[in-house]
């Protein structure tokens, strides 16, 4: 059901990219040449780019420049949920962060890279609409790159969430989180880091105490500090013409992109190939020499928490001995 490139299999550094980006995050053609240009940055940072989608009843873990062409405006939108019937229905579907995540999961991929974080919908709980990123992030030993939350979200919400699910929000050279457009203007972060070595080490540190995924938030090059106003109006117009659920995101940056004459497109590219080559360099500089990608299984950091089988018979984890595997008296 998984199919991965040779290339990405035989690395040692890989990056993940998601194709829901290329689907539906820029207009017709662009987002293909968005994502080929994020696959030369991630090589640029030292990585080997690995781009997620599903085609032709597989998961693909590292799309050639042909298969990314089939990724279009109706490709299906796929969260971690909706992979599976994607894959059986053999749909063209395109992952969101916590789509790719959750392959990322599954083929020991320890980096990702994209624009922004999906997290809790303004003006929540009406609508009670939180992303699947943040559960997806959470849940997974992967480090992941962005400008921060999607700028349309409650940025403030979803900090404070992400700490509340014990996810380190990392500030690439930056003291608070980036506001996707905005450089600067989010809530404090809970580290910063002033390299990728450095963000590296992190990573490692965090996953040898049994952590799971981390943001790391880098500023956009190029600052839109007047940015708010627009996205105040785009959602304003999502919501009269009755957008829900993930048809909002697009809604908003084909508006976005529209009103702000382009200002807001030239800024979305540049900030995910950025996002890209950092991750490529944090994923170069988390693998050890000798490493091998795909060589160690994947980890689910909640197995220490399930019941453990002995003789047939369930056992709660924490009345059972480490040692020998023996069930301590309660």
């Amino acid at each position: 059901m998984i199919r991965v490139a040779e290339e990405v299999r035989g690395a040692s550094a890989v990056v993940a990219l998601e194709t829901t980006l290329v689907a539906h995050g820029f207009p017709p053609g662009e987002g293909v040449q968005v994502g080929l240009a994020s696959e030369a940055a991630v090589r640029e940072g030292g990585a080997v780019p690995a781009t997620i989608g599903v085609l032709d009843g597989e998961i693909v873990v590292g799309l050639t420049a042909d298969e990314l062409h089939r990724f279009g405006a109706d490709a299906r939108k796929l969260g971690p949920r909706d992979i599976a019937a994607a894959v059986t229905q053999r749909a063209v579907g395109a992952t969101t962060v916590g789509g790719t995540l959750a392959v990322c999961r599954s083929a020991g991929i320890k980096v990702m890279a994209t624009g922004g974080l999906g997290g809790v919908h303004r003006g929540w709980p009406t609508p009670p609409d939180v992303s699947a990123d943040v559960q997806a992030l959470a849940s997974a030993r992967v480090l992941v790159v962005s400008s921060g939350v999607k700028s349309l979200l409650d940025v403030p919400a979803t900090s404070e969430l992400l700490e509340s699910l014990g996810v380190p929000v990392i500030g690439y050279r930056t003291d608070d989180l980036p506001l996707f457009y905005a450089a600067h203007g989010g809530p404090p972060v809970s580290a910063r880091v002033e390299s990728a070595a450095e963000a590296a080490g992190l990573a490692r540190a965090h996953w040898e105490i049994g952590g799971g995924g981390l943001l790391v938030g880098r500023p956009p090059d190029e600052s839109l500090d007047d940015a708010e106003p627009l996205i105040e109006r785009a959602l304003a117009e999502a919501g009269a013409h009755g957008v829900r659920g993930q048809a909002v995101t697009p809604f908003v940056l084909s508006y976005l992109h529209r009103e702000s004459g382009g200002r807001t497109l030239a800024a979305n590219r540049a900030l995910i190939v950025g996002n890209a080559r950092l991750a490529g360099e944090i994923a170069s500089a988390i693998e050890e020499p000798g490493s091998r990608f795909l060589h160690q299984p994947a980890v689910d950091v909640h197995a220490s928490a399930r019941p453990k089988v002995l003789d047939d018979v369930p056992v709660d984890r924490a009345l059972v001995d480490p040692a020998d595997e023996r069930v301590r008296p309660a």
